[in-house]
């Protein structure tokens, strides 16, 4: 018995030895050394303590995106564009009330074309908000689309597809309009057809067309006031939180005519012949362009330093036959187009997007136009017929390289104008019709 106590005791003690070898470091371990609370003694630690074994900062978790209480993702709204500033840096050849001559040819400003109602000026946190609508599925019935699904400021914030896409996978009856230089249009009236009298009006009605959006406003009210950000925007925009159908209106007008464009090699060049800088800034073609642009009578209706048209025209997009007739009425033919500013980048082109190119749209103007009623006489020739403008192919090629000096590439990329919602947001495909 005596001995098999020894024995035991013997065996107890090897135990007891090795449990303490467990705790020391061993040879060549390189695991990083943690401090027990309470005795200050440095133990081996396999990790950095968060238990996945992964050394330290290689193994932290991704963040959660940053969604709000609907699920949906929450907006930067720390960011504060200063969209007054950028609008009133416009030159002065834009905004004077007299014209200017740029290459022997005048072009009035945009300074009477201005339909910037006198309760709805220019205001950063307005606009601001404005672009945080602008961007948000949350605006469409199924929280797919947003008014950039089709307005896309790459392309000078029109749709690059021919017809856009609904929220429930529809197709708009017409192309998406660009949105650069909105704010110059002296009727003021908005759409192809111009079925809207102001750019606030036309701010909602694609988000209650039920192809485009299919959200009822009365509902889109109670949806933004269930967020919790809305409130704050509302209240920084207007002065308390209260969502209503007029204040989205004014927001998403102010941030679209905040959409000016100003910067391209086209206005470089006006601005070097204005401080008399002799440096070539337009290359030959590119001049020959812009008087071949004056000589065929285009500037008639593009007619200031904007390009935007005066009013709506009929240039001979369609028949007399044609289903579409645009304004319609007395006005049948009539269509209104936007700014020829960013043109280069904003293809398929007319109304129904069945022009894919610049040079279609030439050539659509060389031997294309068809003999409506209402044909702008502009178009027709001595005898009354439609024109036919036997350019060469150098003459096309110059009349394109000239629409593209309209290319404003710091519009196309301002961040003043880019998506305030994170990546995870952009999930979807459908777009939503446009004016």
């Amino acid at each position: 018995m005596k001995y098999s106590h020894v024995f035991l005791l013997a065996v107890a003690i090897t135990a007891l030895a090795g449990c303490n070898d467990d705790d020391e470091p061993t040879v060549g371990d390189d695991s990083p050394s943690t401090v027990v609370p309470g005795d200050g003694s440095p133990v081996n630690s396999p990790d950095d303590g968060s238990g996945d074994g992964q050394p330290p900062g290689d193994g932290d978790p991704d963040p959660e995106p940053r969604v709000d209480v609907d699920g949906l993702p929450l907006p930067d709204t720390q960011t504060s564009p200063d969209y007054e500033t950028y609008v009133a840096g416009q030159p002065g050849y834009y905004t004077s009330l007299s014209s200017t001559e740029f290459n022997n040819i005048r072009f009035t400003s945009v300074a009477t074309e201005d339909n910037t109602p006198n309760d709805n000026e220019l205001s950063n946190p307005v606009a601001k908000l404005g672009r945080i609508l602008f961007y948000d599925v949350r605006l469409s019935a199924n929280n797919t689309v947003s008014c950039a699904s089709c307005h896309q400021q790459e392309h000078g914030f029109t749709d690059p597809a021919q017809l856009s896409t609904g929220f429930d996978g529809g197709h708009t009856g017409r192309h998406s309009m660009g949105l650069t230089n909105s704010r110059y249009y002296d009727p003021g009236r908005f759409f192809w057809d111009e079925r809207a009298e102001t750019l606030e009006q036309q701010s909602v009605m694609p988000i209650q067309d039920p192809v485009e959006m299919g959200m009822n406003i009365l509902d889109l009210e109670t949806k933004l006031g269930q967020t919790s950000f809305y409130g704050q925007l509302f209240t920084d925009a207007f002065g308390d939180e209260a969502i209503i159908e007029g204040r989205i209106k004014m927001a998403l007008a102010q941030f679209m005519r905040a959409m000016v464009s100003y910067e391209s090699k086209f206005d470089q060049a006006v601005q070097a012949e204005l401080s008399n800088d002799t440096t070539p800034v337009l290359s030959e073609q590119e001049l020959r362009g812009l008087d071949l642009f004056d000589n065929l009578n285009c500037i008639n209706c593009h007619t200031t330093t904007a390009f935007v048209l005066d009013r709506n025209h009929n240039n001979g997009s369609v028949t007399n036959n044609d289903p579409d007739q645009g304004v319609g009425g007395n006005l049948s033919g009539f269509f209104k187009t936007g700014s020829l500013r960013n043109i280069a980048v904003g293809a398929p082109y007319f109304h129904d997007g069945h022009l894919p190119d610049l040079m279609s749209v030439i050539e659509f103007y060389n031997s294309g136009i068809n003999n409506h009623a209402n044909l702008s006489p502009d178009l027709r020739d001595r005898t009354g017929r439609p024109v036919r403008m036997g350019l060469t192919q150098a003459d096309k090629e110059a009349l394109v390289a000239f629409l593209e000096t309209l290319t404003d590439e710091n519009f196309l990329s301002n961040p003043i104008f880019s998506d305030p919602f994170p990546p995870e947001q952009e999930g979807t495909s459908a777009e939503s019709e446009t004016p």
